[in-house]
């Protein structure tokens, strides 16, 4: 049963139990006998602030890639609130994505990143990306894994594909701008900063890095 998407008063309701007892499993289960992933999209851009709070902590829990666009336009909300709870929720969203099967690989390839096994990474993300070149995230965590070892080039490379497919992928623009910079291509880092920084405002070392450079730049 679908509630007004404008006012949503159940889902803020639902929204301030979740802060008061940080249950997210009873929130989930409130709200998913309440609401579909679709009626939470439309709340989460058209409802006030804490409605758009709770249909964005809510698609993180229970959405999938379907809900990116949404999500990636919640990280340019009015509201710092909506923004923080959309970066942390879009992230996992970006693996919920493919086969179970792939889901599995790519978390594999997320751990071996993780526990800097970077060569297995590469192997690993070699053959997801060969069997399903259009998960965005498998190109990114492969630009990781080569910006891990050195290889700029191939990480750019990387970055920018993920990007192609998932144009609110702000982590692979700011990681393309880190390999610019060590490739010693300061204008190219900045504008890589500044894509990641129209996607995600949030990202205060990026936005150091913005002003950095453009000082750098500008007294050259």
């Amino acid at each position: 049963m679908d509630i007004d998407s404008s006012r949503a008063p159940i889902l803020v309701k639902f929204y301030h139990e979740y802060l008061d007892e940080q249950d997210s499993a009873a929130f989930i289960q409130r709200v998913a006998r309440r609401y579909t992933c679709a009626s939470l999209e439309r709340v989460a851009a058209m409802g006030d602030r804490i409605a758009r709070r709770g249909a964005v902590l809510a698609l993180g829990f229970m959405g999938d890639y379907n809900s990116n666009a949404v999500m990636g336009r919640a990280l340019v909300d009015r509201d710092r609130g909506v923004r923080t709870i959309a970066e942390n929720g879009i992230r996992d969203l970006w693996c919920r994505v493919g086969s179970r099967e792939q889901r599995l690989t790519l978390r594999t390839i997320m751990r071996l990143n993780q526990t800097k096994e970077y060569q297995r990474a590469i192997d690993e993300a070699n053959e997801l990306i060969h069997e399903s070149p259009w998960i965005a995230e498998a190109w990114c965590q492969r630009g990781m894994a080569y910006y891990h070892i050195g290889q700029y080039d191939a990480a750019i490379r990387d970055s920018h594909q993920a990007l192609e497919i998932n144009p609110y992928h702000f982590t692979a623009a700011a990681g393309m701008g880190q390999c610019y910079l060590l490739l010693d291509n300061p204008v190219s880092a900045l504008e890589s900063f500044r894509r990641a920084l129209r996607l995600n405002p949030g990202m205060e070392e990026v936005r150091a890095q913005v002003i950095q450079l453009q000082r750098s730049i500008k007294g050259e």
